[in-house]
């Protein structure tokens, strides 16, 4: 089993990566969470790695910190939650704000995130609610470049379609987004256009 790859990222996309490790590239399925903290294509990268082996595929899901994958592995465990499911849980909502949805209760908070329905959101706050991971204190802070506010609303809507949202949707949120934001930071203003669609 692979559970940890260093190399550099051959190619980036939102919830997918290509990580080049001595000439062999490793596709990797990443939340948002893991998303905006990686560098551009060339950068050095280090992943945590859960393998997930079918009959037909063997998949690799990677996290940047150790929160993100106990979280990943404690929401596959929650009966009808299969990885995809998990990944789009992560990318719609930051980590130590999901356990403070499932601590509280929070299930409209829950269902806020695409593809996540009230008896999903149930059965993850039932089954999760004394296994949670500890959260650590403070935000983790992911480092975006600068660009035009048109690229990256572009860039930002691709994401949230990739997501399961809506083209209009999607559009409205982003635009909202850009204006919210300042200094053309892509993963900021995608962060902010994930908090417009929870409202």
């Amino acid at each position: 089993m692979i559970a940890h790859l260093r190399g550099r990222i051959f190619e980036k996309h939102p919830n997918r990566i290509v990580v080049d490790v001595n000439g062999i590239g490793y596709d990797v399925s990443v939340p948002l969470s893991t998303f905006y903290g990686l560098g551009e294509p060339g950068s050095e990268i280090a992943l945590r790695i859960h393998t997930h082996v079918r009959e037909d595929a063997l998949l690799l899901y990677g996290f940047a910190t150790p929160l993100e994958q106990q979280l990943f592995e404690r929401l596959i465990s929650v009966s009808g939650i299969g990885p995809k499911v998990a990944l789009a849980v992560l990318s719609g909502i930051e980590p130590s704000d999901l356990i403070r949805a499932i601590e509280r209760d929070d299930i409209a908070r829950m269902t806020s995130i695409p593809g996540v329905g009230k008896k999903t959101a149930e059965r993850i706050v039932l089954e999760l609610k004394d296994r949670l991971p500890r959260a650590p204190i403070g935000p983790s802070a992911g480092s975006g470049s600068a660009a035009e506010p048109l690229v990256i609303k572009d860039d930002v809507v691709s994401a949230l379609m990739n997501l399961g949202y809506h083209r209009p949707l999607a559009e409205k949120a982003a635009e909202s987004a850009v204006k919210g934001t300042s200094g053309g930071d892509f993963e900021q203003t995608l962060k902010q256009a994930l908090r417009e669609l929870a409202r």
